[in-house]
């Protein structure tokens, strides 16, 4: 048996609240609203392994496909209109060489575009703060372009830093003209059930695909253990492993139900944005 294979059910885990009913989106109503100015910005947000960055990736082709009289005004009119474009909103894909443990998976966005990942090299620490002033830079120039930004993830503070003129404990903070006032939110939604097997099931993929070699560079790179530790959840407990302080069976138990925690985390974040009256349209991808 392989040793990822070990993993064990997570009665740990406490159930989600009753999830939403699911919706359909039209790419074409979401094409002609931003066409109108009523939207600026489309965000794809959900729980880790929920699909989401699949979701935008497809979300950005069929915009990309409909006609411009569809879209009823200037925007992406024409044959070389640019495609949709995606922004990141993920804590850890901004860094450089930290590939496999944050998820990337950069081979599914083809020929879309993608902006905040690998800005930062990894070691490296980058706030809340430079996250709003590097997307506030990235949305307006998809927009000065003509293309239609999609913001993408799961960090549920970054989203609100870019989509709600978040302001931090200093006050500090961006206005709110440099960021985005009309927001169609997208929610990717998967049940507990299809939740736990998913991040059990890329888990496992993860450390097929390299995982440890990876964090081991970066151990071998230069970069200091604890800070690696600082990021969390993979690179926190591999690096432990790393360094002998885990067995690889406490390690991968250990991390899976830490990701499993921090799905429930996200969930809970977002239906809390929904409590403050956000309007998230939730979506089975």
């Amino acid at each position: 048996m392989n040793k990822t294979e070990l993993l064990p059910d997570r009665p740990g885990i406490p159930p989600m609240a009753q999830l939403p009913d699911p919706e359909t989106v039209d790419p074409a109503d979401l094409l002609r609203a931003y066409a109108a100015g009523e939207i600026d910005l489309i965000c794809v947000l959900g729980p880790t392994a929920s699909g989401k960055t699949r979701y935008a990736v497809q979300l950005a082709k069929a915009l990309r496909e409909e006609t411009p009289g569809q879209a009823g005004g200037d925007v992406m009119a024409g044959p070389d209109r640019p495609s949709p474009e995606i922004l990141s909103a993920d804590s850890r894909q901004v860094y450089t060489g930290m590939d496999i443990g944050t998820g990337k998976d950069l081979g599914e966005y083809g020929d879309v575009p993608y902006h905040l990942i690998d800005i930062v090299p990894a070691g490296s620490k980058f706030n809340i703060y430079q996250y709003q002033s590097a997307f506030a830079d990235a949305w307006a120039d998809v927009r000065r372009r003509g293309a239609v930004p999609i913001l993408c993830g799961g960090s549920g503070l970054y989203i609100e830093s870019a989509t709600r003129a978040y302001k931090f404990g200093n006050g500090a903070g961006l206005p709110a003209e440099r960021l985005p006032q009309r927001v169609y939110y997208i929610g990717t939604l998967v049940s507990r059930e299809e939740r736990v097997a998913r991040i059990d099931r890329r888990l496992e993929e993860r450390l097929q695909e390299g995982l440890v070699e990876e964090i081991r560079g970066l151990l071998e790179s230069g970069i200091p253990a604890d800070d690696l530790i600082y990021y969390g959840l993979e690179y926190k407990f591999v690096t432990q492993y790393v360094l002998g302080q885990l067995s690889y069976e406490d390690m991968v138990v250990a991390l899976g139900n830490a990701i499993h925690q921090f799905a429930k985390r996200q969930m809970t974040w977002f239906r809390g944005m929904e409590r403050d009256g956000v309007r998230i349209h939730w979506v089975k991808p």
